[in-house]
């Protein structure tokens, strides 16, 4: 049988709320199982653009990054968050280590290819992306990685990788090893039919029902890519994939009916 693990991804709402955070890392801290979490860098990185006078490009809600660019999430996301979340774990007895992908080689990304748009410093992942048998020593070691949505591709660059694709593609990856549950936290009660109604959660989300929400509108463009990640990881043998609002961790842990759950 399988060890558990619980591959949890935390940004938004989470990252930019001081008190949310804290309360969203005080649940995780007491999950006792083995655990990884993975973190986005919610506004501070468009925010110290915006000071520094860097301007952001977006296209299809996602982040053009150019050189300027990439030093400031670097600085944001595998710097200040990133320590941040790893010292308020520490403070909560939780034996956390922050990482970005170039440590150890951990994951190696590939520069984004398109046709039409040149994406600048993104970097792609797959499974083989990942250093599995490290992470694996390290959970073996009781401790707790964090990482940040920063890649590298092993010839001295650094990436902006999409953190809800990091969060899947590592629970791809260690679902050989581990029974993997991949939560993805955010500041919903779960997907919802009705944006504006907290009470319309759709409590099972197929690939066909994804496909006929996204065709009728129903799904907004922020809930798009953590659908299309959590699809990919049901699709590629992870055992379970939810959908949550954070501040429900620690129900959904201990009682599992909190959010929506992605399914074949």
């Amino acid at each position: 049988m399988k060890e558990k693990l619980y591959i949890i991804k935390i940004g938004g709402a989470s990252i930019d709320d001081e008190e949310l955070l804290n309360e969203f890392l005080e649940q995780f801290s007491e999950i006792k199982e083995k655990k990884i979490l993975v973190h986005g860098g919610g506004k501070l990185a468009t925010t110290l653009a915006d000071k520094l006078g860097v301007e952001q490009k977006m296209v299809n809600g996602r982040r053009i990054t150019d050189k300027d660019t990439l030093d400031i999430v670097a600085m944001v996301y595998a710097g200040g968050i990133n320590k941040n979340i790893v010292a308020k774990l520490q403070h909560k007895k939780c034996k956390a280590m922050g990482f970005s992908g170039a440590d150890a080689n951990l994951i190696k990304a590939k520069k984004r290819e398109h046709t039409e748009i040149d994406f600048g410093f993104v970097g792609d992942i797959t499974e083989k992306s990942i250093n599995k048998k490290l992470i694996s020593k390290l959970l073996k070691l009781e401790l707790v990685p964090v990482f940040s949505a920063i890649t590298h591709d092993k010839k001295g660059n650094l990436f902006n990788t999409n953190a809800d694709t990091i969060a899947s593609v590592i629970a791809q990856s260690l679902s050989v090893k581990y029974d993997v549950e991949l939560l993805y936290c955010f500041d919903k009660e779960g997907v919802l039919e009705d944006i504006n109604n907290p009470e319309s959660v759709i409590k099972n989300i197929s690939e066909d029902e994804f496909s006929t929400l996204k065709e009728e509108g129903k799904l907004h463009k922020g809930i798009l890519p953590k659908l299309e990640n959590a699809l990919g990881a049901v699709k590629n043998k992870v055992n379970k994939v939810f959908l949550i609002k954070e501040t429900e961790l620690k129900n959904h842990i201990e009682h599992h009916h909190a959010g929506t759950e992605i399914c074949l």
